[in-house]
């Protein structure tokens, strides 16, 4: 039996313990000799008592139930306990509760056996009504409890779009682990009698607690105020939820309070059938999705097509008779909703006034933004539209060197000047991190010193990284504030749409980042802070100011942008992506360009079925986000703790830890690891406080180095030709495993025994090789886990595409278009030509972007100088796909006579 901790997730905990508790009984109940039986009575009073501790926060089976099921097993009532056990284990595990009464008495139970609900139909599935739980905070007796749920329980109709069951606890505290630890919960009704602390000892919720805000100390509060206080805090870790208040207080007292999420306050009545209406309009605002049901209703109308489209309606296929399969394969529907038609009930994406605007305000509010504009074509458009539409040629912007190609070839479109910034390098596992902050903090300071701060306009990085490095972006923001109080951020949020809806990774998101300081910057207290550290850092150096956390003026202009590829880790058709914008400028001055490079980079034909998925996919991020992100996080761990503890996994393969992938001085926590085999887990909510760089936990970068392979290799002749197992990202001597909301355990556990299948055929392949066979397979690990190439930083922009030689920023735009012209452009062997030349001491340029797979972002882009580093990297590369590059001809570079012409008559300013 696993102990506490073992287990990183409360709701994984609880299905486990039901899962013990169901075996033990159903043993029992068999009827085992005297030490067997003694054995299984054990087991079952300690999955009692473990579960009496979290039983209390949902509504299934519920306390009465579960009281009656432990006195069964005091009685001796073994075959109903065990029939009972059975039942609750299979309902909690198929989801059977939520959708109809679950009888555990095995008279009134027989009659529904053969409903088994893993047969259901989608079809099926889909006619029944959702169910959710409601919480009621209010310390009450058991007979008030029971009269509390009945009274809920009538107010329910035939016609309600939901069902819902009530759970009560008592305390402010409760509900916190409450709605951290129940992912059925929706809406909360808080009333007059709760109190504060709660007598809930069990380790993993109080670590629950600490995420809601920490245990709060007695005394900072009056017992009127737990209500709205629990309303804000429920605000700042599950903001989608709804809340209603129940008070005793006079109008006058509550119209001043921050109720954070409250819909509604009920005063000192019991108007139950006005807080069901309440309850249920709330859910259905969640649970509408304007475009999605426009397009069904539009599928359903009889219409003469006479447009384009001839596969509309499905016509073209259903008269062929030769492309019936395709037609068998989609089904219908998809036929029937494909359409170019903008009016019929349905919009325009490119000019939104009726469901695809409504669809846009609704994920404007599930993601903490002021405007989100969707896109059917993929983030890498989105960031071109962001940059298009804020970027003017000749404006200076910082650039994460290393991130998506995307973002290079929209600094080419603006004509902006670019500062590319470098990450610290990982060169162990050939791959990059993050740019540290003190990296920004330096060019922004050292452009300030020459005079060009009012030409930096945006500071571009991502966040997550592919490799799962994430940012403390709400300190990277105020550092940067500070120096350039009117700087545009645009975060890449490619690979971190998902983190919305953890309240761990929530606090890392640009959205919340950029709304936690609006708040922040107009407080009485910020401005005082502000003063003082300016008093103290009056005529202060550079270096001073670099070793110094500076605080923003109060003045400052928060003006946030974040792309999200929706696809890749929430539920969307492939190419669904939203733009997100927290811009205090953005109605003044970006609107119309915005509007301008949206309708440039987005198709007048935009795939409609791609807008309805992103309009349910919001839909399920408000209702069960936080339930899918919950598992996914699970997901990872359970990963990282297999594959971490096997001996046998030990000796070929490494997960990656926080340790390994980030440098010491950015880890102020000092958590090098999430799970260590002595303690348990960790509680990473500090690391996330904290740290200047935090790992994304859903991402497992996995060493395979040991195992002789490189990660290339090992990708794809092993896991996917072998086992079927697909995977995006290596590096030269690792994997990366990406859980998402679709992770199963199933899942998990079919990775964990591939990989020892896999370990164990190494070790046969050893056991039987020769002297030499063995040499060479340790010749082969040396070479992928010692003799790595360090990894190359930016080198510069060569002379004739620089305004000055006093800051690094360089024109990339006319380069990239000077290399359209042949008579501009050679080419150079890496081995011979290009070596020769750099040994010489001769300058060599790039002519176009270099991107290797892996990593898969540019070693060089346009207009830069190959340095001696850079070509040492590329003849280490062992992968077989680099764009950009030609194996017959060579790197593609400028000749001499096109960079002296363009130098000529020139004179570059030099540093003093």
């Amino acid at each position: 039996m696993h102990s506490m901790s073992d287990y990183y997730s409360a709701i994984q905990l609880r299905s486990d313990q039901w899962s013990t508790l169901r075996e033990a009984t159903d043993a029992l109940a068999r009827g085992p000799d005297a030490k067997g039986a003694a054995a299984y009575r054990k087991t079952i009073v300690q999955q009692f008592q473990s579960l009496a501790l979290i039983e209390p926060y949902w509504a299934f089976p519920g306390m009465a139930v579960f009281e009656h099921m432990r006195r069964q097993f005091e009685h001796g009532s073994l075959d109903d306990l065990a029939f009972a056990t059975q039942r609750v284990t299979r309902a909690l595990t198929t989801g059977a509760y939520r959708r109809r009464h679950i009888p555990l008495d095995r008279d009134k139970a027989e009659d529904e056996e053969h409903d088994d609900e893993a047969m259901l139909s989608p079809e099926a599935r889909a006619l029944t009504k959702p169910y959710f739980e409601v919480m009621i905070v209010d310390a009450v007796n058991e007979q008030q409890e029971r009269w509390l749920k009945t009274n809920v329980a009538r107010m329910r109709r035939p016609d309600d779009p939901f069902i819902y069951e009530a759970v009560v606890v008592p305390s402010l505290e409760d509900a916190l682990i409450g709605i951290l630890f129940n992912h059925n919960i929706q809406a909360i009704v808080v009333r007059p009698g709760l109190v504060l602390k709660s007598k809930n000892a069990l380790p993993i919720l109080k670590r629950y607690l600490k995420r809601a805000g920490g245990s709060l100390d007695i005394d900072t509060l009056m017992p009127e105020d737990y209500g709205p206080e629990l309303c804000r805090m429920i605000a700042k870790v599950r903001p989608e939820l709804d809340a209603y208040l129940v008070t005793e207080r006079s109008v006058e007292e509550i119209a001043g309070l921050d109720l954070g999420i409250c819909r509604r306050v009920f005063y000192n009545q019991e108007d139950f059938i006005e807080l069901h209406l309440n309850i249920l309009r709330g859910v259905q605002a969640r649970f509408k999705t304007p475009f999605f049901t426009a397009l069904v209703e539009y599928s359903k109308q009889p219409t003469g097509v006479f447009h384009a489209m001839p596969i509309s309606r499905g016509k073209s296929i259903s008269r062929s008779h030769w492309i019936q399969d395709m037609g068998a394969f989609y089904g219908p529907n998809i036929f029937m909703a494909e359409t170019s038609a903008t009016s019929g009930g349905l919009d325009s994406l490119l000019e939104p006034h009726g469901p695809i605007k409504e669809a846009q305000e609704l994920a404007s509010r599930a993601f903490g933004s002021k405007q989100t504009f969707f896109a059917t074509n993929g983030t890498s458009t989105c960031n071109k539209i962001v940059v298009q539409a804020l970027v003017r040629p000749d404006d200076i912007v910082l650039v994460d060197r290393d991130c998506h190609k995307s973002h290079h070839y929209g600094m080419v479109l603006s004509g902006a000047n670019v500062v590319y910034l470098d990450s610290y390098p990982l060169n162990e596992y050939s791959m990059y991190g993050a740019v540290p902050l003190r990296e920004i903090k330096h060019q922004l300071l050292e452009l300030k010193a020459a005079g060009k701060l009012d030409r930096v306009r945006m500071l571009l990085l991502t966040n997550c990284t592919f490799d799962g490095i994430v940012y403390n972006v709400e300190r990277v923001m105020e550092e940067c504030l500070a120096i350039k109080p009117d700087l545009i951020f645009l975060w890449d949020e490619a690979w971190f749409a998902f983190a919305r809806f953890g309240p761990t990774y929530r606090q890392r998101t640009a959205m919340n980042a950029a709304n936690s300081m609006r708040e922040k910057l107009r407080s009485d207290a910020h401005a005082k802070e502000y003063e003082a550290q300016q008093a103290s850092l009056k005529d202060a150096d550079a270096e001073t100011l670099l070793n110094t956390r500076l605080i923003p003026s109060p003045k400052a202009r928060v003006r946030v942008y974040a792309t999200q590829s929706t696809h890749k880790t929430l539920t969307s058709l492939r190419q669904g992506s939203m733009i997100h914008v927290n811009d205090q400028d953005f109605k003044g001055e970006v609107e119309q360009a915005f509007h301008e490079a949206y309708m440039t980079h987005t198709s007048t034909s935009p795939n409609y079925q791609i807008i309805a998925s992103l309009d349910v996919g919001r839909r399920q991020v408000e209702l069960e986000g936080f339930e899918f992100v919950q598992r996914q996080v699970e997901a990872a761990m359970a990963m990282r703790r297999a594959i971490s503890t096997h001996p046998l996994l030990q000796k070929y393969f490494k997960v990656l830890a926080a340790g390994d992938m980030i440098p010491e001085e950015y880890r102020e926590s000092g958590v090098s690891s999430y799970y260590n085999p002595e303690q348990g887990w960790t509680d990473i909510w500090d690391c996330w406080e904290k740290d200047e760089f935090v790992l994304d936990a859903t991402r497992v970068t996995l060493a395979v180095g040991g195992t002789g392979w490189d990660g290339d290799t090992f990708k794809t002749d092993i896991l996917m030709d072998k086992y079927g197992i697909q995977i995006n990202k290596t590096s030269r001597n690792t994997v990366l495993f990406m859980t998402n909301i679709g992770t199963t355990r199933s899942s998990v556990a079919y990775l964990i025994e591939v990989l020892v299948e896999i370990a164990k055929g190494l070790d046969e392949l050893l056991d039987d090789a020769s002297k030499m066979e063995r040499l060479a397979f340790d010749r082969r690990v040396k070479n992928l886990m010692q003799d790595f190439p360090p990894l190359p930083d930016f080198s510069r922009f060569h002379d004739a595409f620089r305004a000055d030689l006093v800051t690094p920023e360089g024109d990339i735009r006319t380069p990239f278009f000077m290399s359209y012209d042949e008579n501009n452009c050679d080419y150079l062997d890496l081995t011979g030509s290009l070596k020769q030349a750099l040994d010489a001491g001769e300058e060599v340029v790039s002519a176009s972007f270099i991107i290797p797979y892996p990593p898969g972002f540019p070693i060089l882009v346009p207009g830069q100088v190959v340095s001696k580093e850079i070509l040492e990297f590329m003849l280490a590369l062992d992968v077989s796909e680099i764009h950009g590059y030609r194996a017959d001809l060579g790197l593609r570079v400028f000749t001499k006579e096109a960079l002296a012409s363009r130098l000529e008559g020139r004179q570059l300013k030099k540093p003093e």
